[in-house]
């Protein structure tokens, strides 16, 4: 592997050499200019920016001096290092490092800014989602999971027929030809579930109903019928419905199942509510997605939205072209229709006593709209555009409403919420905390109210507490719950949708069923860890157990026993007690087998890619991608060496080594997990060599020997920490922290650690800067 390709650094020759001993600190700067103008800029440019035609990449990074003196000393000049050694090799490693290769000469030389944006594709969803559901009541977490049923012994709902009530963890019942329970007759019945569906992904789901009596489902609102099976259709016992829903959004459910008397020879009753979720297979919907509770009627988008740009490792919505254009105007129409199906009868429900003198309670609507669209009151030139002239342009109430949705929400006022046109610094505040915790815009009444009572007062204190206790509150709610999963996931590089492939010789049983409950089991992990109370960000490297059930208590062992071995259900946890597996067997997200199979080949493990992954996203350091394409040693070419020991034959050349003595070191201490994250303490009859090592940014050596040491390490590693504070950030805000300014990753690591890790918190803490970012200014304006 070229040095080059490390540190960005081009072939120079040899410099008269200097003893740096004698050299104040200015003078060794100019003395590594020197060398740098002369030999390095041709390939590198002045600023190390790259050219064109010699190495592109620009020379930026964050190994220390020390490690660029190293490197440069062992591997430069490529065709004979020892041309540039000891101070010469010193002199060039402080100057790229101070004048443009460090973090801190980056921020210097440019720095970061707030990017102006519009409205990403996940974003448009979750704002059209929320204008919806602000027409009724807001939603709230329910921890209870299955769907309430009521039973009745009658062929439709009577309250004096009403023999059972109860919460089915899952629906999926064959009752046969028996009574589905006491007091209820066999021949004729009726059950009502209700509840609410709520996904942790955001995706495409196919929804099966098998069902082999009368039944009406309602989904997504209370009138709004997706599949109608009352008057029974010959022979037909299974509906399919596919569906775009967001991740974290309740969906109310209303199932109506109805066995009749008949002449004839009565059918079995069966009734089953499956679901076939992004990237899996068909499944009885497990009980953790649904919630006895009936949430509010809600807004799926289901017009396909182009993916955003994710140069920068999270969504930006940069890109305006035709396509964005026509996928816009696609939502905008479908948004449109159903604000007057739906929408529309809502609001004159609940304006009754409202004129309707010249159409004011349509007029009324379509204000209301405008205000939550554009986040703020409208100005009567709003009012006149976006509403009085679409009511002056069509008679029919419908054509007005898709009129009037059409222009509002192709409007620069909906799609670019940064633009604050002729927005106070209440609204401002408000849509703020909104976009940065929900991706969406202020729709509970509860925040518009506090907008209008204004946070905001020239000179007045407190308001940052404000902003906060709102933050926190809002930090409560199931919006949240999916934003952070999303974040999780990509913190772990696992895409819940992807297909796993592994050779099924040796992995038998590894099945996209068992990837399935696998995700289930480290969504289920996540959230206990970041909604307890504590919320504690080292809990997710500490944690000794694992939700289970008994397919993967059976395929993993006691990584995942069953504590209670009578349980048929998911929510099963295994907790590691004396007497039970050994503690580094279990020890939080980082090893789930999930995450450990992500980063593993078809039949081995892969330590480069776990010693990537633990490099760059869990401890947020800089590695530049090899100059040539690299493929493993093919293992059946060394049958008798272990997977550390070919990894170590391929890259011990010193060129390989600038680069995997950081990455092996870090990956070979999880080789106690196997390509399918099940732990060994063998391989090729040969015990299982863990150990391995770190140096952190501030030089520190750590040595580990076994995964749970490397856990443990983590779990209190500033580097690991600032990575996790600066990847909540960057997901949360859409910005990179530097552009608030540069001491703001410092001072959010400071509170983080003040506040016990607790990860809630620290979103909230990245809501509040960013609400307060939006106003900034606002003292001055007014004084002015």
């Amino acid at each position: 592997m070229s040095c080059a390709i490390v540190l960005g650094l081009s072939v120079f020759a040899a410099a008269p050499a200097a003893d740096s001993d004698d050299l104040d600190p200015e003078i060794r700067q100019e003395h590594g200019r020197q060398i740098y103008r002369a030999q390095c800029q041709r390939c590198h440019g002045a600023a190390g920016e790259g050219t064109e035609d010699f190495y592109p990449d620009p020379l930026v990074g964050d190994a220390t001096i020390g490690e660029l003196t190293d490197i440069i000393s062992e591997t430069m000049p490529e065709e004979d290092p020892e041309e540039c050694v000891a101070e010469d090799a010193e002199a060039v490693a402080h100057f790229i490092h101070e004048a443009f290769y460090s973090e801190a000469a980056q921020l210097r030389n440019q720095p970061p800014e707030v990017q102006f944006s519009r409205l990403t594709s996940s974003q448009l969803r979750q704002s059209l989602a929320d204008l919806y559901q602000h027409f009724y009541r807001e939603p709230h977490r329910d921890s209870e999971q299955g769907l309430s049923g009521a039973y009745f012994d009658s062929n439709r709902w009577k309250k004096e027929k009403l023999k059972l009530e109860r919460v089915d963890s899952v629906v999926d019942f064959d009752f046969g030809h028996q009574s589905p329970g006491e007091g209820i007759a066999k021949e004729e019945f009726y059950i009502h579930w209700t509840g609410s569906l709520q996904p942790a992904h955001t995706g495409r789901y196919e929804l099966v109903v098998e069902s082999t009596c009368s039944m009406k489902m309602r989904f997504g609102h209370d009138d709004r019928i997706l599949i109608d099976n009352h008057v029974q259709s010959e022979g037909k016992t299974e509906f399919r419905r596919t569906l775009q829903l967001i991740g974290g959004r309740q969906y109310p459910i209303f199932v109506d199942f109805t066995q009749r008397k008949r002449k004839t020879e009565q059918p079995p009753a069966k009734f089953s509510l499956r679901w076939v979720p992004p990237g899996g297979i068909e499944q009885v919907i497990p009980p953790e997605y649904l919630r006895p509770s009936t949430g509010p009627n809600t807004f799926a988008l289901q017009s396909k939205l182009p993916p955003d740009d994710r140069t920068y490792g999270y969504d930006r919505g940069t890109r305006v072209d035709r396509q964005w254009d026509e996928a816009v105007t696609s939502a905008a129409l479908e948004f449109g229709e159903v604000a007057a199906r739906e929408l529309w009868p809502q609001y004159r429900r609940t304006h009754r006593k409202d004129s309707d003198e010249n159409r004011g309670r349509l007029r009324g609507f379509l204000t209301e709209l405008a205000r939550v669209a554009f986040r703020t009151e409208p100005s009567q030139q709003v009012i006149q555009l976006y509403v009085n002239d679409q009511l002056d342009a069509a008679d029919d109430d419908q054509l007005a409403i898709a009129r009037a949705c059409l222009m509002m929400i192709k409007s620069p006022r909906f799609l670019y919420p940064a633009a604050a046109i002729d927005s106070t610094p209440d609204d401002r505040i408000s849509s703020s905390l909104a976009l940065t915790l929900y991706d969406s815009l202020p729709s509970d009444q509860w925040l518009l109210s506090y907008s209008a009572k204004s946070w905001y007062r020239i000179g007045e204190k407190g308001l940052e507490n404000r902003i906060r206790q709102a933050a926190t509150r809002m930090s409560d709610d199931p919006r949240l719950e999916a934003k952070a999963m999303e974040m999780f996931f990509e913190w772990l590089h696992v895409d819940p949708t992807a297909e796993i492939a592994k050779n099924p010789e040796t992995f038998e049983g590894f099945d996209v069923q068992l990837t399935l409950d696998l995700r289930r089991s480290l969504e289920r992990s996540l959230q206990e860890v970041f909604w307890s109370d504590e919320s504690d960000y080292r809990q997710l490297f500490r944690q000794t157990w694992n939700w289970t059930n008994p397919n993967l208590a059976h395929f993993y062992g006691d990584m995942f026993a069953l504590k209670d071995s009578k349980s048929d259900d998911a929510s099963s946890i295994v907790s590691l007690v004396p007497g039970q597996p050994a503690p580094e067997k279990v020890f939080g997200v980082l090893a789930h087998p999930l995450v450990m199979s992500h980063l593993s080949y078809y039949d081995t493990t892969s330590p480069i890619h776990r010693g990537v992954f633990l490099i760059r996203r869990v401890l947020g350091r800089t590695l530049r991608p090899p100059n040539v394409a690299f493929s493993p040693l093919n293992p059946e070419l060394h049958p008798d060496l272990t997977t550390r020991e070919r990894v170590e034959l391929q890259t011990n050349e010193a060129m390989c080594q600038v680069c995997h003595q950081k990455i092996n070191g870090l990956g070979f201490s999880l080789e106690n997990f196997d390509s399918v994250g099940r732990y060994r303490d063998v391989e090729q009859g040969k015990p299982i060599d863990a150990s391995g090592g770190y140096v952190t940014r501030a030089g520190d050596e750590v040595e580990f020997t076994s995964p749970a040491e490397l856990a443990a390490f983590l779990a209190e590693n500033e580097d690991a920490q600032r990575a996790f504070v600066e990847r909540v950030f960057e997901h949360f805000a859409k910005q990179p922290p530097a552009a608030y300014g540069p001491d703001t990753a410092d001072k959010l690591l400071e509170s983080f650690r003040e506040n016990q890790f607790h990860m809630r918190r620290l979103i909230a803490e990245v809501a509040v800067i960013v609400a307060l970012d939006a106003i900034e200014g606002e003292s001055e304006n007014a004084a002015t």
